[in-house]
């Protein structure tokens, strides 16, 4: 039985409470702005810390089975949780591969005795995952991937290279992609999917320091590295047709994930606050009709992201392109994002050449930082490029 909009408002008002109650303190350290950023022991322990208390307080894998260390309810619970975390401000849940790729693909397809060993794992941050699927000498074509899994017995033996591994260095699993079959005669048909554990002998990772000068991604290297044959995720050469499943995941096409903030998301009224006292030839910066013109772009952009996840589930206002807004969700949100953050950059004139550590940067330098780090989001899952080329092939029918 569904529930009723005055349990739905006595909840929000729970989770509300809750939330000024239990929001962390701000630490002596810089915290990440989302997922890619943990670069340190520091930042990874006070959000582990974090994601375990809004997970046993049950505001976190709510709609998840009970079973597994869900809460076994309606998924508006868990929306009504998330929404209370953006709006009170709270820390990012850290382990969102986990949360929202790993986890919904082995809670929809995995086996049961996967579904015990690993979600609730996730959902308590005991167990931290990474993905394993981008490669050095291949960027964006994934069904060119060439790690190796090798059977020998009662396991597979990988090895290859993996990069831009996020928190590689602290995963205890990894979903992989590797290559069973180089004979096929259709590359994707030699792949097959792994749930490979990351700690063992022959797997290495090296961090990758960023363009913010902080860290969160590494490489990956697998030398003659030993894993059971029950990490194998389906059968030989379903590989690709899993890992698009996976994507489909991280992409926001479909529904699943456990919940939590996987970043700070900043919209254009904060922009218009850090703005205040900002000059341009003497005058209020936000008084120039040029500026205003653009801020009121912003703010459509912004409002069009809002109401298209309000219509992606309005079955009768989807028919014309079945799909279409859940599957240019992340090509819209990511690029809508890094224009605003550029925006908000270019509005403080002088001052927004200062960075993180100059005590003159205004608000610390938060918005040269989240800058830099909006370009993650358009390169991971796909870069806007290849998302792009999904909508125009996928939803347009165009050729490709």
């Amino acid at each position: 039985m569904a529930a009723t909009e005055q349990e739905l408002h006595e909840f929000r008002e729970e989770v509300s409470a809750w939330m000024k109650v239990n929001k962390p303190a701000d630490p002596d350290f810089l915290l990440p702005q989302s997922f890619m950023e943990v670069g340190d022991e520091r930042q990874l322990e006070f959000l582990r810390e974090w994601q375990f208390r809004l997970w046993s307080a049950g505001y976190l894998g709510m709609a998840w089975p009970k079973a597994y260390g869900g809460g076994g309810a309606e998924p508006v619970f868990q929306s009504i949780a998330d929404q209370e975390m953006r709006r009170h401000n709270v820390p990012i849940c850290f382990n969102v591969i986990g949360l929202g790729w790993a986890g919904p693909l082995i809670k929809d397809i995995g086996t049961e005795e996967a579904k015990a060993k690993y979600l609730k794992g996730i959902l308590n941050a005991e167990d931290i995952w990474c993905q394993g699927f981008s490669e050095p000498d291949h960027g964006s074509d994934l069904g060119n991937a060439q790690t190796r899994a090798v059977r020998e017995a009662d396991q597979y033996v990988l090895n290859g290279q993996k990069i831009w591994t996020t928190m590689g260095n602290f995963a205890k699993y990894m979903i992989l992609l590797a290559r069973t079959n180089p004979e096929a005669e259709r590359k994707y048909d030699g792949l097959s999917f792994f749930l490979s554990p990351m700690h063992v002998e022959g797997v290495e990772t090296r961090p990758i320091r960023k363009i913010t000068g902080e860290y969160g991604f590494t490489e990956t290297f697998f030398t003659d590295a030993r894993i059971p044959l029950d990490c194998l995720m389906g059968e030989e050469g379903q590989g690709w047709k899993i890992a698009m499943q996976t994507l489909q995941y991280e992409r926001g096409a479909e529904a699943g994930a456990a919940g939590g903030l996987s970043m700070i998301r900043v919209t254009v009224q904060d922009m218009l606050d850090s703005l205040q006292g900002v000059c341009r030839d003497g005058e209020p910066v936000l008084e120039d009709p040029v500026v205003r013109d653009a801020v009121v772009q912003a703010i459509m952009e912004e409002k069009a992201l809002m109401l298209g996840l309000r219509r992606m589930g309005i079955g009768p206002l989807n028919t014309d392109y079945p799909g279409s807004i859940a599957l240019s969700s992340k090509l819209r949100a990511s690029e809508v994002t890094r224009r605003l953050r550029q925006l908000a950059i270019g509005l403080q004139g002088a001052e927004g050449g200062l960075y993180v550590g100059d005590p003159a940067a205004r608000q610390g330098g938060f918005w040269q930082r989240a800058y830099f780090n909006s370009f993650s989001a358009t390169i991971g899952g796909g870069t806007s490029q290849v998302q792009a080329n999904i909508v125009a092939e996928h939803i347009l029918g165009l050729p490709k």
